[in-house]
């Protein structure tokens, strides 16, 4: 852990006696959090390393008091000692009292450490900053000082194995445990530290004059009159430091920059406090005191506008109607391009020409605007523009480059590019959906430097471009050939041929009739295409409607090079829609229908039928993406051709086939057809090929198709729970361990393929799984553990004897949602058994689910109390382990003023089993449970669990 919190972690410039803090930051945060759940699980996991005792103890200042300190302690008023000590008879946790509410705490062992952690209950957070700033390299004092963290190599764990190898007997365990705890250590040290980087190349930290500019700003509207969104914004104080912050010094420390008084025109007044973190509203001044409170209240904040957006409705709507205002120019332009491309009646040139005019307008129109935007903005700055002024020129030079490649191109177009009628358009002309998020329609735009040194590859290739443009057909082929022998797959070469005009002119030569020079341009074309900025470049430069149109030609060489080529450029939205606007699916999905493979002998003919099938197919997976695409492609009649094709012997064509399936299965009525079709018997038969990346994509498609309970019988039927068992094996395939775990997740909501998962053994190679996995994989795991549990009590003792509660509890802490609900769930069915719940209680499970109804996710909450209903029936002392929770009995029945049906059943059911106990019930009553539950009596909803 040294090295992460002396490389990751952030530590305050201003130093508190001598020494800094801990910043209240996000990576700090979680960086904490990880080390809790670690700590907390480290007895379980490691018990022989738990024992081990430190060679210094961790010592650090405490408010906890002596009083919550419970059996195994010997407690007095003003000190704590364990009972547990070292061979020396020395205590392995003492506490001591220094003043008022202040103690000092002594820790030798990582099992008191643990104990300490779990005594801190809901403060366990301020506990473990307290320890490691005063202990900020803790491996130094658990091992010594020769472990000490270091710049440079560090040689201590070979020392210390040579040392091991050396010694024998008592010694020599002795020495073989501390070497565990040290790689133990040092692994997770690694881990910490990768979590951290994620976190930092993430995280966007505000600066004092951040925070000046954006108050400035926010101050130009404050004030009574209808254009304003604040009454007022001050600072709390006008002195400034050296550092720009007006925080006081030893608020600093925390990273604090400035306290802001806010008045909303809603009438409240905020106190807000902005951090190096963010803003978040703090108690404002307490009491008598008048004294300034900084504890935060709510989240976090990226700056004070998000803030002030969730904090006023007002605020919010007069932002939103302002960035409407800015867009209605944009839209208008949009409606007027749209009538010019839908404009049926006119000749194909003359279309051409007013559709390039159209386009010039436009282009001139759009400047001028620009032009003037940017005027005004000298003089009357809106929220929207904060950062106008900064980013005005850079912009300016941007729209200039912008327009001359445009207008370039656009000339290029209208007198070297054969005229065309554009095809009608299927849909709206800028609506479309996509299963993934939109991929590269933002990607810098990166040209060669004009003084860089430029490797001889990039002239050469300029060279050949100028063979392209001005030669006859043959020194065209020749030069094609010649650009072939190049690295097209390097960036640079890939770049080259774009910034020197390259690409218009192999777009324009797909529309010359030459085969050869038709073949050599889409062969460039189909390499090059793999970079993220060529693909956006061609779809600019309209080489998709092109490859489109080449799909119809007779040349199955032409075919399958333009079909690959656009499954390569068809990896962002708008290329997509550009695919199924100019009617590429309904020609894609032609290019499917191929004879039934093994019904032929393999001729030359037949093969190139077969590759332009499998090309096809390629393009329809990038395509199937998008939600339109899948309809499209359902009505061009693609599912009967994919289910043809998915009986291929050969993985190459499969792999591009299952591809398209599982991305299409998230559709109800792909689903249907798949289990109708029969395509469960091949997903299932492909299982058991040696190509991993096959199996994935089969995997995942039953995963989407198990959702119903007939492909879950077929998938048995079939044998298919076999191989998804065996799967399991290959753990270091992650993205095949989760389609894996994924397809028995939702397999076994079927009662019948859980008893076969018993006799596979599958419930035990799940556990296993449980740790060090990531999220994708743990989400499905857990989901499958919980399936398992709930449909067969006898997999609940599996659970415990392969030790996978413990593992449960211990991700009840994690923040993934998804993770948490299916964790929940599982926890819930394991604990329906007397056995498992004495171990979910002594491991504080209840505890955990318990501040899950916290959770602002309604699933989570709902989860959490259906969980904690077999808990308190199994529980041994249920009535005192619920009274416990400090404010646990007003919290679960303040979720009965919930909007969400689910999370009133769950809490409804958990009220039920609370309210058999007379004090709880005397409680609950006093909360005001009863009148809640009347108004809640005239609901029709059911719910059934």
């Amino acid at each position: 852990m040294g090295q992460t919190l002396t490389r990751a972690a952030q530590w305050t410039s201003v130093s508190e006696g001598g020494r800094g803090r801990l910043e209240f930051s996000p990576v700090n945060e979680a960086l904490i959090n990880s080390i809790i759940k670690y700590v907390e699980g480290f007895s379980s996991k490691h018990p022989a390393e738990t024992a081990i005792v430190f060679k210094s103890p961790l010592q650090w200042k405490t408010t906890i008091e002596p009083s919550t300190f419970g059996s195994g302690y010997e407690i007095s008023d003003d000190s704590v000692t364990s009972e547990a000590k070292d061979k020396n008879d020395q205590p392995l946790l003492t506490l001591r009292k220094l003043g008022e509410l202040n103690y000092d705490i002594k820790v030798y062992c990582f099992n008191q450490l643990s104990n300490v952690l779990k005594i801190a209950g809901d403060m366990k957070m301020r506990e473990a900053r307290s320890i490691l700033e005063a202990n900020p390299d803790p491996t130094a004092k658990m091992l010594g000082d020769g472990f000490a963290t270091i710049e440079g190599e560090d040689n201590s764990t070979l020392r210390l194995l040579e040392q091991t190898k050396k010694e024998s007997g008592d010694e020599g365990d002795e020495l073989e445990s501390k070497l565990r705890l040290l790689l133990l250590i040092q692994q997770f040290d690694m881990q910490l530290m990768n979590q951290s980087l994620k976190h930092i190349s993430q995280e966007v930290r505000l600066t004092p004059q951040q925070i000046n500019s954006e108050v400035a700003l926010l101050k130009r509207y404050c004030g009574a009159d209808s254009g304003s969104v604040l009454e007022r914004i001050s600072f709390t104080t006008d002195y400034v430091f050296d550092n720009g912050c007006r925080a006081p010094p030893w608020r600093q420390v925390h990273g604090d920059i400035c306290c802001l008084n806010i008045l909303l025109l809603d009438g409240e007044e905020l106190s807000v406090i902005a951090n190096t973190a963010g803003v978040y509203i703090n108690k404002g001044i307490e009491g008598e005191s008048n004294d300034q409170s900084y504890e935060r209240v709510g989240d976090i904040y990226k700056d004070l506008v998000a803030l002030l957006k969730t904090k006023s409705p007002k605020f919010a709507e007069i932002i939103a109607s302002k960035e409407f205002q800015l867009k209605e120019d944009q839209k208008e332009e949009h409606f007027e391009a749209s009538d010019d491309e839908i404009d049926g009646d006119m000749t194909e040139r003359g279309f051409e020409e007013k559709k390039e005019d159209k386009k010039i307008e436009k282009i001139s129109k759009q400047t001028t605007k620009r032009k003037k935007g940017a005027t005004v903005a000298r003089t009357n700055a809106t929220l929207n523009w904060k950062n106008e002024e900064m980013n005005r020129q850079s912009r300016e030079k941007k729209d200039k480059d912008k327009k001359e490649r445009s207008e370039k191109r656009l000339s290029r177009q209208t007198i070297d590019r054969k005229q065309k009628t554009p095809a009608l358009l299927e849909d709206e002309f800028y609506s479309d959906s996509s299963s993934e998020s939109e991929e590269e329609e933002d990607t810098p735009d990166r040209r060669q430097e004009q003084n860089s040194d430029l490797p001889s590859e990039y002239w050469q290739i300029q060279k050949l471009v100028k063979y392209l443009k001005g030669g006859n057909q043959t020194a065209t082929i020749i030069a094609l050939c010649a650009m072939r022998d190049f690295n097209l797959g390097q960036e640079t070469c890939q770049l080259a041929i774009r910034d020197v005009g390259g690409l218009e002119v192999l777009i324009n030569l797909l529309e010359t009739g030459e085969i050869k020079c038709m073949i050599g341009s889409l062969k460039i074309l189909k390499e090059i295409s793999k970079n993220t900025q060529i693909r956006k470049a061609i779809a600019d430069l309209g080489g998709l409607q092109t490859m489109v149109d080449i799909l119809k030609s007779s040349s199955k060489d032409l075919k399958c090079l333009a079909a690959e080529t656009i499954a390569n450029v068809a990896k962002f939205r708008r290329a997509r829609r550009t695919v199924r606007q100019h009617g590429g699916i309904k020609k894609l999905v032609f290019l499917l229908d191929c004879a039934p493979l093994g019904s032929m002998p393999m001729t030359d003919e037949f093969e190139k039928d077969v590759e332009v099938a499998r090309c096809g197919a390629l393009a329809l997976w990038s395509c199937s993406k998008s939600t339109r695409n899948k309809l499209a492609i359902r009505k061009a009649g693609g599912i009967p051709l994919l289910a043809r094709l998915l009986k291929s012997p050969h993985e190459d064509m499969l792999i591009p086939v299952v591809g398209s399936l599982q991305e299409c299965a998230s559709e109800a009525s792909y689903r249907l057809a798949i289990r109708t079709e029969g395509m469960i018997e091949d997903l299932v038969k492909n299982l058991n090929t040696e190509n991993q990346e096959l199996q994935m994509h089969c995997a995942s498609a039953i995963f989407k198709c198990a959702e119903e309970k007939e492909t879950r019988d077929l998938v048995r039927f079939y044998g298919g729970l076999d191989p998804l068992v065996a799967l399991l094996n290959n753990s270091d395939n992650k993205e095949l361990l989760a389609a894996a775990t994924g397809a028995i997740w939702k397999c076994a909501m079927s009662s019948e393929n859980v008893e076969r998962f018993q006799e596979l053994k599958a419930i035990e190679m799940l556990v296993a799984l449980l740790n060090d996995q990531p999220e994708e994989v743990l989400v499905n795991v857990v989901g499958a553990l919980g399936e398992c549990a709930a449909q067969e009590p006898s997999n609940r003792s599996v659970i415990r004897k392969t030790n996978g509660i413990p593992s449960l509890v211990n991700l009840l802490t994690g923040t993934n949602q998804a993770l948490l609900v299916n964790v929940t769930k599982a926890v819930g069915a394991c604990a329906t058994e007397q056995d498992n719940m004495g171990i979910i209680d002594r491991l504080d499970g209840v505890r955990l689910l318990w501040s899950l109804l916290k959770n602002q996710n309604p699933e989570v909450q709902a989860s959490a109390a259906w969980a904690i209903c077999p808990c308190i029936e199994n529980a041994k002392d249920a009535g005192e382990m619920v009274r416990s929770f400090v404010g646990g009995l007003e919290l679960i029945v303040s979720l009965l003023k919930s909007d969400n049906k689910e999370v009133l059943a769950s809490v409804c059911a958990a009220i039920a089993n609370i309210a058999k106990d007379e004090e709880n019930l005397a409680v609950i009553t006093d909360h005001g449970v009863v009148p809640m539950l009347a108004k809640l009596a005239s609901t029709v909803s059911y719910i059934e669990k």
